[in-house]
């Protein structure tokens, strides 16, 4: 575990705060620079505000003082507060799960029972990383990595399979933005969309997705099973010492504190669909869920006060650089706003797209999603950038605001995982010893087959006209 925990401290990214604060000083750049322009708005059936195409206006310049930088990074973290909670609070509450042992557990347990049967055992596991990273951030299991390693070298796999275990299965979770809060939710409240509208077709897109990286990893597994000498880290693995170092009993057995544990991760995450669906609640409702969540899970897994509070505090203090990143990009949005520039971007965006056939134009924005990706690895930071401009674009395109949202989610999201910039991605390959070449070797395919099956149901979301919006 500690070699897991210095891994993840060393692939930490303030090169992305760097990357924010050039968009910030490019963006007011542009304000001198691009003349300002506006299209003219309506309000829809819906009561949301969206452009009129037919209506674009110059106007004159407004530049922003450059000497407001600071101001305006201070006024995006007052208007985006709930945001930042939410975020906190929810790396807190996960922290305090990963503490009481529940999810280590959980998963030891699943292991033992189908350990034998790879077809069973693959897709079981993976759909555990999966379905809790439909909240959270794949790096949050980079602990996880060398037990995972552990074993698949027991099964007679590789240590490739065990990771991929882990990232591909969350990989799905989170890029399929299905609960997200740190892509989705905030993609919808900048697009004025419910919050988790469209939750449907994304859990569709969440089965699509397991169904078809499961079977190229259950392929994959079976051939290295059947020649070992086929896997990129065959020579690597025949030295790895982590299969001698660890063992599954060091993850604890389940206990009825553990199951109560698990119950009330179920039960908090049903209550935040119900509540967004049923109720009408806002990012505040969710924080609050969250926050009581760490201290019940605190409470039920035996903490005292004192350790409730100092361990919720550390996983607050995890997910710090995620809303920092948010408060530095949402200031960016303003900036553009008082510049008058973002429908002159926008306009000129449309008229680009404009000559790509209609229903190749989500595939176009998952293209450049995947671009802007490499630049910006942080979801929320990207959703924050990219987002002001794509919601009145896809206005502009006649495109759904939902299917603008998944072309964003999956631009961003499934990238992550072949870039060295990426946290989650070297974080966990780092505490299993795999290096990058070699995890490349073995994954550029099932990016490809990502990219392709979100462009199929990119165009699907297109066709269905995915609403609202």
């Amino acid at each position: 575990m500690e070699h897991a925990e210095k891994a993840k401290k060393g692939f930490r990214m303030p090169h992305t705060f760097v990357i924010i604060f050039t968009i910030i000083l490019i963006a007011i750049a542009f304000t001198w620079l691009i003349p300002a322009g506006e299209y003219a708005r309506f309000e829809n059936a819906q009561g949301i505000k969206v452009i009129d195409p037919s209506q674009f206006n110059s106007l004159e310049r407004t530049p922003v003082n450059p000497l407001l930088i600071t101001q305006y990074i201070v006024n995006a973290f007052i208007k985006n507060a709930d945001l930042i909670m939410v975020i906190l609070f929810s790396g807190g509450a996960f922290h305090m799960l990963t503490k009481t042992g529940a999810l280590q557990a959980v998963i030891a347990k699943l292991a033992r029972r189908f350990s034998g049967h790879i077809g069973i055992f693959i897709p079981l596991l993976s759909l555990v990383f999966a379905l809790i990273c439909t909240t959270q951030a794949v790096n949050m299991f980079i602990a996880f990595a060398p037990v995972m390693v552990m074993l698949s070298l027991a099964l007679g796999l590789d240590s490739i399979c065990g990771v991929a275990i882990i990232i591909l299965g969350g990989a799905i979770g989170f890029s399929t933005g299905t609960l997200n809060v740190s892509t989705t939710v905030i993609s919808q409240k900048i697009a004025d969309l419910p919050l988790y509208s469209g939750i449907g077709y994304r859990f569709v897109c969440f089965g699509v997705f397991f169904v078809v990286t499961n079977l190229f990893l259950i392929r994959y597994a079976n051939k290295i099973r059947k020649n070992p000498e086929l896997s990129p880290m065959y020579d690597l693995d025949q030295k790895n010492a982590l299969a001698k170092d660890l063992k599954l009993e060091d993850f604890g057995t389940m206990t009825p504190r553990k199951w109560i544990t698990i119950g009330c991760l179920v039960a908090a995450m049903g209550l935040i669909v119900y509540g967004s669906i049923l109720k009408g609640w806002d990012v505040a409702e969710h924080a609050a869920v969250f926050l009581a969540l760490g201290i019940v899970v605190g409470l039920v897994g035996g903490f005292s006060a004192n350790e409730i509070s100092k361990e919720f505090l550390a996983g607050c203090k995890d997910m710090l650089g995620a809303a920092m990143i948010i408060g530095l990009a949402r200031s960016i949005g303003s900036i553009m706003g008082d510049g008058n520039i973002i429908d002159t971007v926008v306009h000129t965006l449309a008229g680009i797209l404009n000559v790509v056939p209609f229903y190749l134009q989500g595939i176009g924005m998952l293209i450049a999603n995947t671009i802007i990706n490499v630049f910006i690895t942080s979801g929320s930071g990207q959703a924050s950038v990219v987002m002001p401009i794509m919601i009145p674009l896809a206005d502009l395109l006649g495109m759904t605001r939902q299917t603008a949202i998944l072309a964003f989610n999956f631009g961003d999201g499934f990238c992550n995982y072949i870039l060295p910039t990426s946290t989650a991605l070297m974080g966990i390959i780092g505490a299993a010893n795999i290096p990058y070449d070699r995890w490349m070797r073995f994954m550029w395919k099932c990016f490809l087959l990502w990219l392709a099956t979100g462009a199929v149901m990119l165009l699907i979301a297109q066709a269905i006209h995915l609403g609202p919006m």
